[in-house]
């Protein structure tokens, strides 16, 4: 139990300076100092740097659909729920779970042009994310909270990039104004798409 919870501290660690400096940034002597584990100790648990890369993103899918995606699924299935999904992630970013705002921002900036399992891993947390909010936009659609022409792929790759373009001008120009920006550019286009807009806060 004492070696679990060990490991889990030193992923959350890394997960935290990957959203910062990449995860190749990452040193196992500092993480090691981080979190005051011996190098001895730390080795217990990786053999190496790319198997605490795979296990860093694994970590980061697991903080993102506990903080992100599980309370939003809480809210009442359509349209809501899928505004909850954009506003849980907002909240994210807002409260600064990361210094660097985002883990998966970051990685796949980095890993996007180098194969290898780390990419693979990478590529693979976020089509789970693409594939969640394309769900959600289909269930509306479903229920007719949403107009029956919406194309889905294209709603939910709308609402993720107005979720991703929070991280830069949040952190670089925007501030605090760049949350409110993408939270009211979500909100009117799916006001503009439901038929029952009164489901959606008016602001």
């Amino acid at each position: 139990m004492r070696g679990m919870r060990s490991r889990e501290a030193i992923l959350e660690q890394a997960v935290s300076l990957a959203s910062v400096e990449g995860l190749d940034g990452l040193s196992l002597g500092r993480l090691a100092t981080a979190t005051g584990t011996s190098k001895s100790g730390f080795f217990a648990h990786w053999r190496d740097k790319e198997q605490l890369q795979l296990d860093a993103v694994d970590w980061a899918g697991r903080q993102w659909t506990e903080q992100v995606m599980a309370p939003a699924l809480r809210a009442p299935a359509g349209v809501r729920r899928l505004f909850a999904l954009h506003e849980a992630r907002l909240r994210f970013y807002g409260e600064g779970v990361l210094p660097g705002g985002c883990f998966f921002f970051t990685v796949q900036a980095e890993f996007d042009d180098r194969p290898g399992a780390v990419r693979d891993r990478v590529a693979r947390a976020l089509r789970a994310w693409q594939e969640c909010m394309r769900r959600l936009v289909a269930e509306a659609i479903a229920m007719g909270e949403l107009a029956a022409s919406v194309d889905v792929a294209q709603l939910a790759y709308e609402i993720d990039a107005l979720g991703e373009m929070v991280i830069i001008h949040s952190r670089l120009h925007d501030g605090p104004a760049a949350l409110g920006y993408a939270r009211r550019a979500v909100l009117d286009r799916l006001r503009a798409l439901c038929p029952d807009p009164t489901l959606l806060p008016e602001d």
